[in-house]
């Protein structure tokens, strides 16, 4: 009789959720949980790991024993070894699709915070503060421009139409999308900020994205201009970012994600009026394991069982996402 696969969940899990694995691999023997001691001494003889802990560095991915498949929890998949899993011939899957709703609720919640100074207001009713902040702008009818039009970028795109905005896109292949009204190459940044009444970023980060937005893209930028990111920190050079709020070279930005984390208790963003800063929390939602199970783990792993390759969500380890 052979010995059953292994499959470790580094999550916790809802019955629901366990029991629909157990329905499609019967005969496996699961481990999941936040605890480490719930799977830690299953990693070496592990066919298949959903989620990331630093208790899984000590594996050599570039010569695994047993692991084939790596599903992550996140869309972002830049902390992991990849060049070494790629040695390894290991197939790493990402969450990529589960943020696009939260993602893109968040992202509206800062544009519109931004705008009609809802930041200003919470800060006003601590202290009793009746003023009117100066409050003039709308976002109806005003141009966005969406760097990275994967899945959080083409929602945020179609909720954009709803408010007549002008839709500006930007994506690596410069491929149309339905919601996007004029679509630019990644190489055509500089000649797309000027337009833009709003930059988002929801890009990955990789070796092109670092530091993509410094002092030369914030220079192209309107000086009435918001910035938004929820992508990765590292792809902005903070310093040149913060240079750009102070001088007023754009109007304010709206950040979810920065170079170190969490944020210095002496960056000058914290104290910034027209800032708003959340703590890497713009994908939270309700039903995040619901979506990496149901939608993404599960779809993979009936045809993993059926000895093919996990098709939704793999990662290009030459592009790096």
């Amino acid at each position: 009789m052979s010995q059953a696969k292994q499959l470790v969940i580094t999550h916790n899990l809802s019955e629901e959720s366990l029991q629909q694995i157990k329905e499609v691999a019967p005969d496996w023997s699961i481990h999941y949980g936040k605890d480490p001691e719930s799977w830690e001494s299953r990693i070496e003889d592990a066919s298949v790991i959903v989620g990331w802990k630093k208790e899984l560095k000590k594996l050599n991915f570039s010569q695994p024993t047993s692991l084939e498949w790596l599903q992550t929890w996140s869309a972002g998949v830049d902390y992991l070894p990849l060049e070494e899993m790629d040695q390894g011939g290991i197939t790493v899957t990402s969450a990529n699709g589960v943020h696009a709703y939260p993602i893109s609720e968040t992202i509206f919640a800062l544009m519109l915070g931004l705008t009609r100074k809802i930041h200003s207001y919470v800060r006003n009713q601590q202290t009793k503060t009746w003023e009117n902040e100066g409050l003039k702008l709308e976002i109806h009818g005003k141009t966005i421009g969406v760097i990275g039009v994967g899945a959080i970028g083409e929602e945020t795109a179609k909720i954009a139409k709803a408010f007549g905005m002008n839709v500006l896109g930007l994506r690596h292949s410069g491929k149309e999308n339905e919601y996007v009204d004029t679509m630019y190459k990644t190489d055509q940044l500089q000649e797309m900020l000027p337009a833009c009444d709003y930059v988002v970023v929801t890009l990955p980060l990789t070796r092109e994205t670092h530091q993509l937005f410094n002092k030369d893209a914030f220079q192209a930028m309107k000086d009435t201009a918001f910035f938004i990111n929820i992508g990765r920190g590292e792809i902005v050079k903070e310093s040149d970012l913060i240079d750009a709020l102070t001088s007023s070279q754009i109007a304010g930005a709206g950040l979810d994600v920065f170079e170190k984390e969490p944020l210095d208790d002496d960056s000058p963003l914290w104290e910034m009026d027209e800032v708003i800063i959340t703590p890497h929390t713009a994908g939270a939602t309700e039903h995040y394991q619901e979506r990496v199970i149901q939608d993404i783990f599960i779809p993979n792993l009936k045809k993993y069982i059926d000895g093919q390759k996990p098709t939704i969500n793999v990662v290009d380890y030459v592009k790096g996402y």
